[in-house]
């Protein structure tokens, strides 16, 4: 067994030009998001580096490793020792383009993944709930969450449903007692964990509300929910939701929105887009407004 484990992603990044095509494949592959790799199975590398499963072992071999778990072992030895804690596949050394690059292939992997995995059934089965309900609350805690709480109830307001962003722990409990059988709790945190929102979502269910989570698998809150829009995207190194949670999040409102639209039929396009001539008349959303143009071609009239 290789003893430089030390030094494992240094030597990926010498050895990488002279690596025959499919071997620099994997260690492309793998120094995008080192963090990843460690995780992933040998079936899964080698669907990201789109070699064979026999082409991930010879390339270990190269680096002197006898097997792929023993190079996996030293890549995360070598990561405890060398990683940022700036990003995950950002090393403290690496050039502008560099970082660049790497936090822009780890995003887009990340969409890649959740693109695999998203649930197309439960966002059909979400987009049903929300088309029947009489009034949608969307709960969140937090920066992130809330920015995304907002967002979506922005979105379900443009679609003409009765909806409300609650970030106020007092209001989410004051909200769950009064939704109802026709209403639906709808709880945004990635996290998951956050007691006096799980506590509004358990009142709301009591009540006989639909809960919907945003979260990620697993977590206590998607326990709770009765719908689960599960979210999977690699720990940031800094922060607990960091940007691939925030795209990832953005990804999956934006396909639930689309979905929704589609059941609630044509009339919600024709709403949308009196909406948007409503907003582009009054200079909102677009680049030049009309209404400062004919004040001043009536100014221009008078003089």
């Amino acid at each position: 067994m290789n003893t430089l484990a030390p030094g494992l992603l240094q030597q990926l990044r010498e050895r990488l030009p002279e690596l025959p095509d499919a071997q620099s494949s994997v260690v492309r592959a793998v120094l995008e998001d080192p963090r990843a790799a460690v995780a992933a199975t040998v079936e899964q590398l080698a669907q990201q580096a789109q070699v064979s499963m026999p082409t991930i072992v010879r390339t270990c071999r190269s680096f002197g490793y006898e097997s792929v778990r023993e190079f996996m072992v030293a890549l995360a030895q070598d990561l405890a020792v060398s990683g940022s804690y700036l990003h995950r596949s950002v090393l403290p050394d690496d050039a502008a383009q560099d970082v660049s690059s790497k936090i822009i292939h780890a995003a887009v992997s990340s969409l890649t993944e959740l693109g695999r995995r998203i649930d197309a059934e439960m966002i059909d089965r979400v987009a049903d709930r929300l088309a029947q309900a009489q009034r949608i609350d969307c709960y969140s805690v937090g920066a992130a969450s809330t920015f995304m709480a907002n967002e979506l109830q922005s979105r379900l307001f443009r679609l003409g449903r009765t909806a409300n962003a609650i970030f106020d722990a007092h209001q989410q409990l004051v909200s769950a007692s009064t939704l109802g059988p026709q209403g639906v709790a709808f709880v945004i945190s990635h996290v998951g964990r956050m007691p006096y929102t799980l506590e509004a979502a358990k009142f709301a269910r009591s009540q006989g509300a639909t809960v919907v989570a945003l979260t990620q698998p697993d977590t206590p809150l998607a326990g709770i929910a009765d719908l689960v829009l599960a979210v999977s995207v690699p720990q940031d190194a800094i922060m607990r939701v960091g940007t691939e949670a925030y795209l990832a999040h953005l990804v999956v409102i934006e396909i639930l929105m689309v979905r929704l639209a589609q059941k609630l039929g044509p009339q919600v396009a024709r709403g949308l887009q009196q909406f948007k001539a409503l907003l582009h008349k009054h200079g909102f959303d677009s680049a030049e407004y009309s209404g400062a143009r004919d004040s001043a071609e009536e100014d221009g009239a008078r003089d």
